[in-house]
């Protein structure tokens, strides 16, 4: 786990390579930035300072941990259990999921980027573009077309003839959306047998005149029992690892 927190800057590696070479963030020509980095450890601490900085968003953004965290609060919300699990059991175990699932893409970056950046053999820009290509493998994975052709058009960029040839700019908000998307239909999967059980208990309940007692008195333990004799914890998990 240490290893993967480590780990974790070199997605962010990939950003500054992908924005130039989609052109919406222009940065100045010539050695002076990669000069002055190699040359001041203080200009290469700040600039890591600042790379740390945006981590909370590259966590939300681009791995699967907002997919995992919608998905799992959605599932309490169809049990209708206002606060079991607890908001830090869920987000804790969508934070090891997350690293679950990104741990080969965290490999890849470690042995093509990052290790080979420590070792002196790769630069800040060659390690950026290094970490560049698994990171965007991953994202692509998990996006559909459709929603990477939003973004595409919106910014007047030109068809990508490949993958390397597609901006972050582009690409991330493509797959947030589309992760949301996926997490999203997944929810209305957990939530239709849960509803149907609702609905039968109410059904029951007004049809035996009991009408002062709450439907969720009885739903709520049917529920509860349905999704352990199902494994459903063991389902929605396995699930979200092998989800795209």
């Amino acid at each position: 786990m240490r290893r993967l927190l480590w780990l974790l800057p070199g997605l962010i590696l990939a950003l500054p390579g992908s924005a130039s070479a989609a052109g919406s963030v222009p940065l100045p020509s010539g050695p002076s930035i990669a000069h002055a980095l190699q040359t001041s450890p203080q200009l290469t601490l700040l600039g890591l300072l600042a790379l740390l900085a945006l981590l909370p968003s590259v966590v939300l953004l681009m791995t699967s941990f907002t997919r995992i965290v919608v998905v799992l609060s959605l599932l309490r919300t169809a049990l209708g259990l206002n606060q079991v699990p607890p908001n830090q059991v869920i987000i804790g175990l969508s934070i090891f999921l997350t690293f679950f699932t990104m741990a080969p893409t965290l490999s890849r970056v470690e042995q093509t980027a990052f290790q080979p950046y420590l070792a002196g053999h790769l630069t800040v820009a060659q390690a950026a573009t290094a970490a560049e290509t698994p990171v965007k493998q991953f994202l692509a994975r998990g996006t559909r077309q459709q929603d990477l052709e939003i973004f595409l058009k919106a910014s007047g960029a030109k068809a990508p003839k490949s993958l390397q040839d597609v901006p972050l700019s582009a690409l991330v908000p493509a797959y947030t959306i589309s992760q949301l998307t996926l997490a999203f239909e997944m929810g209305v999967l957990l939530f239709v047998p849960f509803v149907i059980i609702d609905f039968i208990v109410a059904s029951v309940l007004m049809a035996l005149g009991m009408m002062m007692v709450p439907p969720t008195l009885i739903s709520l333990p049917l529920k509860l029992l349905l999704f352990v004799l199902m494994n459903g914890w063991g389902l929605v998990v396995q699930t979200l690892l092998t989800a795209r």
